[in-house]
C-alpha cells in the first residue's frame, strides 16, 4: 500500500460543525489502532513513512488514522479562529475515534503525536472521563512535554501565516526548509517529499470551504499556497506569560494522570522541549522512557530509518 485513503468524519463546534479529513494506511478491518497526529502548520501526510514502515512491522494487520487537525491539510477552517485550541482539536479526536469504532471495534489503541500532536495526546491519554473506545495502550510523545520554551512559542508565531504564495511546489520546499532546518538532516527527495503535500495549488482553494477565500494573501492563477489557514497562529500569539503558565499546569496534572506505556522522543538540540521536562517527564507520570535524536532540533520527522525503527519497536516489542 503505497498510497493512503482518504476519508472525513463531522465534528461539532459553536458555529455549526466542520469535517475532519483523515488519512488511513492498512488494513481498515483490523482491530489494532494507530493514531499520529502532526504538528502547529504541518497535516496527515507527514506520517507516510512512518506509516507504511507500522503496516509492514504488524503485517499489514494494523489501521494506521494519521488526521488533517482542522484548519490545516483536507480539513475545514474554522470560522471563528480563537478556536484553534488543544481542547477543540481533543474533541475532534474523539469524534473520530467513535466514528472508527462504530465501522469496526477497536480492541488496541495507540496514539503517535508531534508536538502540537503530542499535547492533544496528552489530554486523550490523561484526562478519565473522555469516552474513548479503549485506553490508549501505548504513547509516543515527539519532542513536546507539558512545558512549552517560551522561544519556541515566539520563533514559531513569528512565521506562522505569513507566507504568501509559491510559483512551484519545489519553491515552496526551499522556503520552508528555511523555516525548519531543526527538522534534521534529509536529503532533497525526502524534503520534497514531506513538502509536497504541504501547498495546494491555488485554484483548488475555494473548493475547501468558503473561509479559504478569505486569506489576508491574495493568490494568482498557476500559484501554490501553504494548505493551513493562516489564522491558525492567531491564538498561539495571544498566549501571555502567565496563560503559558497555567496551560503548564494543565498538561502536567494530565501527563500525570496517563496509565499508557509512553515513550518520550527528542530532538538533542530541541528548543521546545528542554532537557530538564525530558527529564522530569521519566521521573513522573507514566515515566516515560526518553530517546534523544542527535544533530536535530524540533522536531523529528519519522523519516530517517533509526527514528523510525525506535517508534515501531515500541509499539510492537
Amino acid at each position: 500500500m503505497t498510497e493512503p485513503t482518504l476519508h472525513e468524519v463531522a465534528c461539532n463546534d459553536a458555529q455549526g460543525g466542520h469535517r475532519m479529513a483523515y488519512w488511513q494506511w492498512g488494513n481498515a478491518r483490523s482491530a489494532h489502532l494507530v493514531v499520529c497526529v502532526h504538528g502547529l502548520t504541518r497535516q496527515g501526510r507527514d506520517f507516510d513513512v512512518l506509516a507504511q514502515a507500522i503496516v509492514a512491522r504488524a503485517g499489514g494487520d494494523v489501521r494506521v488514522v494519521c488526521p488533517d487537525v482542522v484548519g490545516r491539510g483536507r480539513s475545514d477552517w474554522l470560522r471563528d479562529p480563537s478556536f484553534y485550541q488543544v481542547p477543540v482539536y481533543a474533541a475532534d479526536m474523539v469524534t473520530l475515534l467513535a466514528q472508527l469504532h462504530s465501522e469496526h471495534p477497536i480492541d488496541t489503541l495507540d496514539y503517535v503525536g508531534t508536538s502540537m500532536g503530542g499535547l492533544i495526546g496528552f489530554v486523550l491519554a490523561g484526562h478519565k472521563e473522555l469516552p474513548l473506545p479503549r485506553p490508549i495502550r501505548r504513547f509516543v510523545a515527539n519532542d513536546v512535554g507539558p512545558t512549552v520554551e517560551p522561544a519556541a512559542i515566539q520563533r514559531i508565531g513569528a512565521y506562522v501565516g505569513k507566507s504568501g504564495q509559491f510559483p512551484s511546489v519545489q519553491a515552496a520546499a526551499d522556503a520552508m526548509w528555511a523555516l525548519s532546518t531543526t527538522f534534521g538532516p534529509h536529503t532533497p527527495q525526502q524534503w520534497l517529499a514531506l513538502s509536497q503535500h504541504m501547498v495546494v495549488p491555488a485554484s483548488e482553494r475555494s473548493a475547501d470551504g468558503a473561509a479559504k477565500t478569505t486569506s489576508a494573501h491574495p493568490v494568482g492563477e498557476g500559484a501554490w499556497v501553504l494548505h493551513y489557514d493562516p489564522a491558525i497562529g492567531v491564538p498561539l500569539r495571544a498566549i501571555t506569560p502567565e496563560a503559558a503558565a497555567q496551560g503548564g499546569a494543565v498538561m502536567w496534572s494530565l501527563y500525570d494522570a496517563i496509565e499508557a506505556r509512553t515513550l518520550l522522543t527528542r530532538g538533542a538540540v530541541s528548543d521546545l522541549l528542554s532537557p530538564e521536562t525530558a527529564a522530569a517527564m521519566t521521573q513522573r507520570g507514566p515515566h516515560a522512557t526518553l530517546v534523544e535524536f542527535e544533530g536535530v532540533g524540533h522536531a523529528p520527522t519519522f523519516v530517517d530509518p533509526a527514528q523510525v525503527a525506535v517508534v515501531t519497536n515500541f509499539l510492537f516489542d
